[in-house]
């Protein structure tokens, strides 16, 4: 009892909560008539994941709170690579959940303007989810919630929204001390010697390797910016779900990967590469880097060593200072102050929409979500010496959980497990059963990534208050604009790169970048928009 009063205590503190919580902190009146409400879950395609509509924990929800509150709730399948096709299919059909949410802001405003989401009375959400709304208030969450006025949406937490750790590059030490490097490369020129290197000593044929441009995320160009940064610019260009074709760093990104592929240390097919043969490829050894999440169980990772026992990987280091590898300065994306954004169907009932509420409170509560995150313990959990809870990486029971410990039902409160402090958080969330732990260097990589942060480098994107209606109608021809230009200006000659540029540039602004910039200039310059985070002078003096 004391070691789970501990864990809850701390679980409320990282999760904003100013009220003693337990499953029966909530103390809500059962429906007189049955209600039914339906939540999506991503279907992420991944073998050994139970079925996500239907498996033991949506069994325990429905058991420990669907039945309690006379409450049926069903899930749907969101396919992860294709979520807005999936949501116009169910909008045309008439077949809307309950709930509708993404990561993506500019996807669910697209779902507002629509007409696909209902809009509520935030008091009503807050009488009903307390503790989800003080969450909200004391995360400076609640600006986030409207469009034109009107309140749309709830966010649910992402702790260290702005340091994120989860998602590390590897590279092959072992090749770099082939080739004399005691260290990875931290500034361009290193990179650039190291991977010639590489290449002519007939360690790799294309170190660089590569992978197809797929376009929403693709080129993501913060670190290439001019410092400090223009808030205008930030605010018409900055966004990364359409590329910025025509604005100076994307230029002098895509400058760099034409250099790469000219040199041949680019496969020369990459533009034939998905994403399963790039991972292929650096575990089969023909690549230098390749990044992924961190987890407790990483199977690509261990397929790695298994190909190359006698191989050593090493993190791509966070680098504090001018002329890092990608780019000209360490700026880099933070994700948002917020995990999913959470929409509710047009044709939600009110008693459907207070028993959705009722659910995304039920499971804020710290013992609930503790279960739903760690599972049953002794059989997906252990207490280790630290009295705190460690994934069994290897169990394949009744209770096997699902993507990353269920993380794709419970991202509707909360976007990340915690227990204990950062440190114990990382090391909970790395394999240990590998050839090398890198739980020590994670922990070090965040500490460097909080310093870059504190000194004024992290930048979030531009989001608005307002419905950006030529997002919606150009966003898919740019994408598939910018893939076209994307690998024409990769394999074009360096004498070619400049010229070219400017022409697709100017062809992408008469496809419709040039009415998206203009929008959000509008949005920007109405006071619709958010703004960079407040720097001191000093802090701009650190960053120069």
């Amino acid at each position: 009892m004391k070691k789970f009063l501990a864990l809850v205590l701390a679980a409320m503190m990282l999760l904003g909560l100013t009220a003693v919580g337990s499953a029966e902190a909530v103390s809500f009146e059962p429906f007189a008539e049955n209600v039914s409400i339906t939540i999506p879950v991503y279907d992420r395609g991944q073998a050994g994941v139970p079925n996500v509509e239907d498996n033991y924990w949506t069994q325990w929800i429905q058991k420990n709170f669907g039945d309690k509150y006379n409450v049926t709730v069903k899930y749907v399948a969101i396919p992860r690579t294709d979520v807005l096709t999936k949501y116009s299919l169910l909008a045309a059909s008439d077949s809307l959940p309950t709930v509708l949410m993404e990561y993506d802001y500019p996807k669910v405003t697209k779902w507002a303007s629509d007409g696909y989401l209902t809009t509520f009375d935030m008091d009503e959400f807050a009488k009903v989810a307390p503790t989800y709304y003080n969450r909200m208030v004391e995360n400076n969450q609640l600006t986030y919630t409207k469009i034109n006025g009107e309140t749309y949406f709830v966010a649910a937490l992402r702790p260290y929204y702005d340091t994120t750790y989860s998602f590390q590059s590897f590279v092959r030490m072992d090749w770099l001390k082939q080739i004399g490097y005691d260290h990875v490369p931290v500034t361009r020129e290193e990179y650039m010697d190291a991977m010639t290197k590489i290449k002519e000593a007939g360690i790799a044929e294309h170190p660089c390797g590569g992978v197809m441009i797929t376009g929403v995320g693709s080129d993501q160009n913060y670190a290439y910016r001019e410092w400090p940064l223009d808030e205008k610019e930030w605010a018409m260009y900055g966004d990364y779900n359409i590329p910025s074709l025509g604005w100076y760093p994307n230029k002098a990104l895509l400058k760099f990967e034409n250099e790469k592929y000219n040199k041949g240390l680019t496969d020369p097919e990459y533009y034939l590469t998905d994403v399963e043969q790039e991972k292929a490829n650096f575990i089969n050894g023909k690549t230098y880097e390749y990044g992924g999440y961190i987890s407790a169980s990483m199977d690509w990772l261990a397929s790695f060593y298994e190909n190359n026992p006698d191989a050593e990987l090493a993190l791509k280091p966070v680098n504090g200072k001018k002329d890092p590898v990608a780019g000209t300065t360490p700026g880099y994306r933070t994700d948002p102050p917020f995990g999913m954004i959470v929409g509710f169907s047009k044709d939600a009932t009110a008693d459907q929409l207070k028993a959705a509420w009722m659910y995304m409170e039920w499971l804020t509560q710290p013992e609930n979500l503790f279960t739903f995150q760690w599972g049953i313990e002794g059989q997906n959990f252990t207490y280790n010496e630290e009295n705190l809870p460690s994934s069994v990486t290897d169990y394949n029971g009744e209770s096997t959980m699902g993507f990353s410990n269920n993380k794709d039902y419970w991202c509707i409160t909360v976007e990340a497990r915690q227990a204990g402090t950062i440190e114990d958080v990382i090391s909970n969330n790395m394999p240990h059963d590998l050839k090398q732990d890198f739980t020590q260097d994670v922990i070090a990589w965040y500490n460097n990534k909080v310093a870059i942060r504190d000194a004024g480098w992290a930048i979030a994107n531009a989001l608005y208050s307002v419905s950006m209606d030529a997002e919606t109608e150009y966003q898919a021809t740019l994408v598939n604009l910018y893939k076209e230009y994307r690998d024409k200006l990769t394999m074009c000659s360096v004498d070619e790169f400049d010229a070219l540029y400017d022409q697709y540039a100017q062809e992408y602004m008469d496809a419709g970048y040039r009415e998206v910039t203009e929008e959000r200039a509008a949005a920007y310059e109405a006071g619709n928009s958010t703004h960079l985070l407040n720097q001191t002078a000093e802090e701009v003096e650190l960053a120069k």
